[in-house]
Formats: structure tokens, sequence, C-alpha cells
């Protein structure tokens, strides 16, 4: 018999855990397809975690593999306490396996074992692995039964569900985006993922000493021509490939819509910004083209970049 208190103090994707629900699995243990789902449901919110972490710019004074290596183990555990708490997705599983059973008059640990072979699978493959998990289901479902809940999760996913913090930035920004994407050409998602890139999503935008907005959303400085108004901050210059924090000065604006039609001009008016407008079409090709013309000193800009237009935006 599963023991259901020893499993929810267990790291999410404990590979002894996983062996102990497939033995119950197949002594038809009433608790078996309870726990796995509840497995399932664990490595599905830490995949949802890990995305997060991914598009949030990571880099400071504090980021260091080891600090990443123990954000990923704290994640797993918060995965874990989540789903032993439970979000919805466990009893979808178990629902759809019961009905499985019930009408195509299954074995009783043939759920279990594909389930869990999945997640067996996910421990080494990332998202890959809760897609083979959920394929494992597909092939479970009647022929007259409605789609599972579950098995729709991957196209749910690359049809472009979002995050509620990438919504709400995204509806606040989408106007301005789109006036300046008519100016210059540049799709208004790679500037939403620019300037998701340079805030973190709104969170970290430049202020003042006073603690007002910059509205500067795109961390642009202000040069010996700027005439506006200015706001020192500290920031991350790499230098040689060698993080460096410094003070600079950044240009200040009324709003953001001030500060997309700044950016706008900067591209469009700039010559080592040429490059980038012609290749705009491409979110490789833009971000490359940044990096190549020096907008940033991050030497990883370009791949941070693509990963949020491509992930987060698509």
């Amino acid at each position: 018999m599963i023991n259901q208190a020893n499993l929810s103090n267990q790291l999410a994707l404990d590979a002894k855990g996983t062996g102990e629900l497939q033995r119950a699995a197949r002594q038809n243990s009433p608790e078996a397809l309870k726990a796995a789902a509840k497995q399932f449901e664990a490595l599905f919110m830490n995949m949802v975690m890990k995305s997060m972490r991914e598009a949030t710019p990571q880099e400071g004074i504090f980021d260091s593999q080891q600090s990443r290596m123990y954000t990923a183990m704290l994640d797993q555990q918060i995965s874990q306490n989540m789903a032993s708490r439970g979000v919805g997705l466990a009893d979808v599983l178990i629902r759809q396996l019961s009905n499985n059973r019930a009408v195509e008059g299954m074995p009783a640990a043939d759920g279990e074992d594909r389930l869990l072979q999945g997640l067996q699978q996910s421990e080494l493959g990332g998202m890959s692995g809760v897609e083979r998990a959920v394929q494992r289901l597909q092939g479970f479902a009647p022929a007259s039964a409605a789609p599972a809940p579950a098995a729709a999760l991957p196209e749910q996913r690359a049809a472009g569900a979002q995050p509620a913090h990438v919504q709400a930035f995204q509806s606040r920004l989408a106007a301005h985006a789109e006036e300046a994407s008519r100016t210059t050409g540049i799709p208004a998602k790679f500037m939403l993922g620019q300037a998701a890139l340079e805030t973190g999503w709104g969170k970290h935008e430049i202020t003042a000493a006073d603690g007002s907005r910059s509205h500067n959303l795109f961390g642009i400085k202000a040069g010996g021509n700027w005439k506006g108004k200015v706001v020192e901050a500290t920031t991350t210059e790499y230098v040689n490939g060698v993080a460096q924090r410094k003070v600079e000065k950044f240009r200040a604006y009324d709003s953001y819509a001030d500060s997309f039609r700044d950016y706008a001009r900067l591209l469009r008016n700039n010559p080592r910004y040429e490059n980038v407008i012609a290749n705009a079409q491409d979110a490789v090709g833009f971000a490359n083209g940044l990096q190549r013309a020096g907008y940033a000193t991050d030497p990883n800009y370009a791949a941070k970049l693509t990963k949020i237009i491509r992930q987060t935006l698509a």
C-alpha cells in the first residue's frame, strides 16, 4: 500500500518514490492512481515554474551556478507542496483513467504504469517528458469519449497560454508597441519582448532617487545629445565578458508611449541599427542584430531575447 504521507514529503520526481508507485500499481493498490496523478501534477507545476524562471532576467550580483541549482531545488519542493494541496490536474487524471478502466476493462495497473513511465523519462527530458506522458495517456482514451483535458495540455501551451503577469504586461503596453511597429516595421511582440527583458516584465523598471518612474522600458542611456530628463541607476555591464556593476545615466520619459516613440526613433534614425530593422521579421535575426549593433554588452543578450519572444510571446 502506498504511504501517501511519505509521498508528500518527498522531492518531486524522486526516483525511489516513482519506483514504489509502480510496484503498488502492479499490486492494484487503490492509492496508486492518486499518488501517480499527484506526482504528474507536481512535475507539471515544476515545469511551469521553470519556464517562468527562464523568462525572467537572472543576472545580478547574487546570480551564480550555485544559486540557480538551489533555486531549482526549491522550485521542485514548492511544486511538490502545491501538488499535495492540489491544483485540479490530478483530479482530472484520476477521473480520466478511472473512466477508461470502466469503459474498456483495462488492467488496473496499466494506466499508472504508462503515466509513471512518462514521469521517469521526464526526470531527464524536461517538458518533453511531460508531453511523452500525456501521449501515453492519449492512447488510453475511448474513441467515443471527449478529449481528456490532460491530453490537451501541450496544445494549450503551444497555442500561447500565458501567465497572468505576461498578459498584464502585454495588455498595458500593446497599443504603444503597435504604434512603434507601424513606424519601424518591427513586429510589436519583438519590442514587447525586449521591454520585458530590460525591465523584468515591468518589475525592475529604472526609477529615480525619489522612487518616481522613469518609464524607460528599453534601458536607453542618456548620452551627450540627450536633452530630456535623466535618472541615475546601477546597472550590470560586461567588460571583456566580465560583469561589472556601474552607475549610469538613463533617459526618463513622461509616459510609456514616449518610451516606445523614442526607442522607435533610435532604431530608425541611428545608422548602426539599419541591419536590425532589415532583419526584423525574424526573432533570431532581430535579437542577433541588436547584439551585433552593440545595443547591450551582455554576451547572452540575443539568446535571452530570442527565448522570451519565442517561448513566452509566441
